[in-house]
């Protein structure tokens, strides 16, 4: 017996039940999952509150999720019923909006039901499905009025022809349809008048009421002149003193019951021939057979047309017929009206015309049947209509069994057809690799041929047959494009060869021409030898036309060149220009070449050049170069003698400069006197014809003195201040002039001093808004380095000014610059925002009280160095340019 003591043992804490256990009938306490989600199931059939699942979703979650998804699924539908009934509630309110207003816009009504469908709102339930009813109806009433409309429209347009056609026939019969044509007239007013009282009328479309005033007129004016004419009718036939009626079929009846003749001037009716009548007859029942197939199909848009046509059939043959075909006709064209307006196409019959329409495409008449590629882009354009019907509405699975199988059934075409280019292509995969065998053999037998023309034609030909093999497909020819390139290759290599060859011998012909071509003289009997070898090699071997022709202006241009020297020669021969104009003609293709580079400092050189030609100083400066070798001694006066000669006659030239003393001691030749010449004395001008006033003389003259011109009215002027004058060069003596330039020389000089003028304007233009692009990146930037240097800005911007720019843009930007821009916008006379002109105004008022300061014209320098020392703006840079751009140019 052992002697440890006896452990007795500790009973377990029993544990406390759930807080949500007995809520949910004891959930919490379950032994197994089945157990809890069958309590909890149990527990949500009780319909418990929404805090309660939210607890109880909330412990229950995080023991078991299987029994809590159950939880989690009420909650959903909880919050996606609250969801729904505040769309629903937003919706409701929209749709009474629109059944309360008093004008009802279809298309609103019909964008409702589209857009709460998209915003998920729930149209099967109450208020949302009566509401959607409510506004379906008031729809269709709408449409019905439009139909309504078009519908009495039309009767209008058939109880006016009714009534015109009685004025045709004799008045009696009008007198008997006289009742039945006022009841008719009476039931359309009414009929009228019942589309205008009704509730709805307001939401009708615009322009459906107009249409039917119209009606309304038109109808009224044919029965108003209809009823008096038929009683004058009446009167005439009672009383025979009574006047005619104005209808003429009624009067030349009522005047034949009378016994009077005809009057003079009424030509009697001719007798219709009855061929006339039988195709008039044919030709309105052919209209009439169509129009009444069109409205049986219940085609609306054919039947628009067909009504439309028979129309202008009975225009034309309506006289001719007789009053049952009439009858007919008007009744067709009422069936037609009774089917034009709006036609409602829900989603099932959109369906069911496309499996019509499909169904069709394997019954169509003999010799109409579609072909393959035809017939998989109808499919295929069927199939996305199909798509797109599914989207406006809930799938139609019967429809869809339908078309899907006469699809199908239809696709059988494309495949046979598929088939058939499947085998057609493999045909063509034959005939073009038996094309490149062909291609091989041909090579291997003509690789010794020296008729170069012939292989090239050949080539050719095998080219065109290889473009014309028949189409394959992409893959296929990408395996076989590399095997006729190398037949093709193999095949042209003799020619290949044969054209290098060739190439390199015109190319020495071309350069044998170039060299006849810059030869001193021109040796035609060479020339046509070396034409003649040029046209035996090209006659030999064919190159490409592009590099052929390539070649051949490279081998006529130096011999055309040459020819062109010839002529030139000859022409200069006869007209020989002297040293003067031969010294401006140089000066002035200097100046063009100038003008073309597009540099100004270079066209400024070469225009003072041109113009330092004209005056002769050019060939003054030679002369006196030639003469300094020729004077070894010169005396003292004689230097100050040949000084001032030079100096003040820079035109006299002597023509042997190495003629040494001898030309300098020789007399000055005597110049040509100056005549007066009444008119323009310029080359190619008529002598009688007077100049214009105030104009200047050409370049390299001076003018006369004309009468009432201010020098010549003053006399002879003083020896001293002539020489002043003359000193200056503002008015040099008569001896002093240049040469009178030739007609070639004026007129290459004067070209060239315009086209030097116009590129100067636009290399200063150009630069101008260059320098005023610059300055405003500068202050968009507050980078005083970007500034525009002094001579970019031109002559109206100091230094002085541009270094306050430059002090303004180095600062933080400061100041209002709003009065600185209109002193800116005065100055320069630009225009003003709409803004801003009452501050400009009243900155013109201010300016006049202050006589003492100086104008915006004045200072606009320091205004700008304001504007550019506050904040840039997209407004102001707009202005600040705009203002600029006039000022920097005055």
């Amino acid at each position: 017996m052992s002697d440890a003591s006896e452990v007795n043992p500790v009973p377990a804490k029993p544990q406390a039940p759930h807080a949500l256990d007995a809520l949910t009938g004891g959930a919490f306490s379950a032994a197994t999952s089945g157990e809890r989600a069958a309590r909890i199931r149990d527990w949500l059939a009780t319909e418990p509150a929404s805090g309660q699942l939210q607890e109880v979703f909330k412990e229950l979650s995080a023991r078991d999720k299987g029994a809590a998804r159950a939880v989690r699924e009420r909650l959903n539908e909880i919050r996606r019923a609250k969801e729904q009934e505040a769309i629903a509630a937003e919706w409701a309110e929209k749709a009474q909006a629109l059944l309360t207003a008093p004008k009802l816009n279809i298309a609103d009504a019909m964008a409702w039901q589209r857009d709460a469908a998209k915003a998920g709102a729930p149209l099967s339930r109450e208020p949302l499905s009566l509401l959607k009813l409510q506004l379906a109806d008031r729809v269709r009433v709408i449409e019905d009025l439009q139909h309504r409309v078009q519908v009495q429209r039309e009767a209008a347009v058939l109880l006016a022809q009714r009534i015109e056609v009685f004025s045709t026939k004799p008045w009696r019969d009008a007198l008997a349809a006289l009742e039945p044509l006022r009841t008719d007239v009476a039931r359309w007013q009414e009929q009228a008048r019942e589309l205008t009282g009704d509730a709805c009328w307001a939401s009708v479309d615009m322009r459906f009421p107009p249409l039917l005033d119209a009606s309304r007129s038109q109808l009224l004016v044919v029965w108003d002149a209809f009823q008096p004419a038929l009683a004058q009718a009446i009167a005439a036939a009672e009383d025979a003193a009574a006047p005619l009626p104005p209808v003429p079929v009624w009067a030349d009846e009522l005047r034949a019951a009378r016994g009077l003749p005809a009057e003079p001037a009424h030509v009697p009716k001719p007798k219709v021939a009855p061929e006339v009548l039988e195709k008039a007859v044919q030709t309105v029942r052919e209209a009439l057979a169509t129009l009444e197939k069109e409205t049986a199909e219940g085609h609306g848009k054919a039947s628009v047309g067909a009504a439309a046509a028979l129309r202008a059939v009975l225009k034309q043959h309506g006289r001719h017929i007789d009053n049952a075909l009439e009858q007919q006709v008007h009744s067709a064209l009422v069936a037609a009206g009774e089917l034009e307006g709006w036609q409602r196409w829900s989603a099932d019959q959109l369906r069911e015309d496309l499996v019509a329409q499909a169904e069709a495409l394997l019954e169509r008449p003999e010799g109409q049947a579609l072909g393959g590629r035809k017939m998989q882009e109808t499919l295929r354009r069927l199939r996305e209509q199909w798509k797109q019907a599914d989207q406006g509405g809930a799938p139609n699975h019967a429809l869809w069994k339908r078309f899907d199988t006469a699809c199908n059934t239809a696709h059988k075409v494309v495949e046979v057809w598929l088939e058939k280019l499947r085998t057609e292509a493999a045909g063509h995969k034959a005939r073009r690799l038996a094309l490149i065998e062909e291609l091989s053999v041909w090579a291997q037998a003509h690789a010794a041929s020296g008729d170069w023309k012939a292989t090239h034609r050949a080539l050719q030909q095998f080219a065109e047959r290889w473009r014309e093999g028949g189409h394959v497909g992409e893959k296929l020819f990408a395996e076989l494009q590399p095997l006729w390139k190398q037949a093709m290759d193999l095949a042209a290599a003799p020619l290949e060869a044969a054209q290098k060859e060739s190439l390199a011998r015109r190319q020495a012909l071309v350069e044998e021409a170039a060299a006849l071509g810059a030869a001193p003289t021109l040796r035609i009997d060479a020339i046509k030898a070396l034409q003649q070898r040029w046209q035996a090699e090209a006659q030999t071997v064919a190159l490409e036309r592009r590099q052929e022709q390539k070649l051949w202006d490279a081998f006529r241009k130096p011999i055309d060149e040459a020819f062109s020297r010839k002529s030139a020669q000859r022409e200069r021969a006869l007209t020989e220009l002297t040293a003067h104009d031969r010294m401006v003609l140089d000066a002035s293709k200097a100046l063009e070449a100038a003008n073309a580079s597009g540099d100004t400092q270079r066209i400024r050189t070469a225009l003072q050049a041109l113009e330092a030609a004209l005056r002769g100083q050019s060939q003054a400066a030679e002369q006196a170069r030639s003469d300094e070798p020729a004077q070894a001694q010169p005396s003292p006066n004689a230097t100050e003698a040949e000084a001032s000669e030079s100096d003040t006659a820079p035109d006299t030239v002597p023509e042997n400069a190495g003629a040494g003393a001898a030309t300098a001691d020789a007399p000055k030749a005597a110049q040509r006197p100056v005549r007066a010449v009444r008119g323009d004395d310029r080359p190619g001008m008529k002598k009688d014809a007077p100049a214009a006033p105030g104009r200047g003389a050409r370049p390299g003259e001076w003018r006369d003195a004309r009468a009432g011109d201010r020098d010549a009215s003053r006399g002879p002027r003083a020896a001293g201040r002539g020489d002043e004058r003359n000193a200056r060069g503002q008015r040099p003596a008569p001896e002093e002039r240049a040469p009178r330039l030739g007609d070639t020389a004026f007129r290459a000089q004067r070209e060239a001093m315009e086209n030097a003028q116009l590129a100067l304007k636009k290399l200063a233009a150009q630069a101008h808004g260059e320098a005023l692009t610059q300055l405003l990146t500068a202050w968009e930037k507050r980078d005083a380095a970007q500034v525009p240097a002094t001579q970019d800005l031109g002559g109206r911007v100091p230094p002085a000014v541009r270094s306050a720019w430059v002090q303004a843009l180095s600062c933080a930007p400061q100041g209002d610059a709003s009065e600185a821009l209109l002193r800116l916008e005065m100055a320069a006379e630009a225009p003003t925002p709409a803004e801003h002109i009452a501050a400009r105004r009243m900155l013109q008022l201010q300016l006049l009280t202050r006589r003492n300061d100086p104008a915006p014209a004045q200072t606009w320098g320091q205004d700008a160095a304001r504007v550019l020392a506050s904040a840039s703006d997209a407004g102001s840079a707009r202005r600040l340019q705009g203002a600029l751009k006039t000022l920097l140019r005055k």
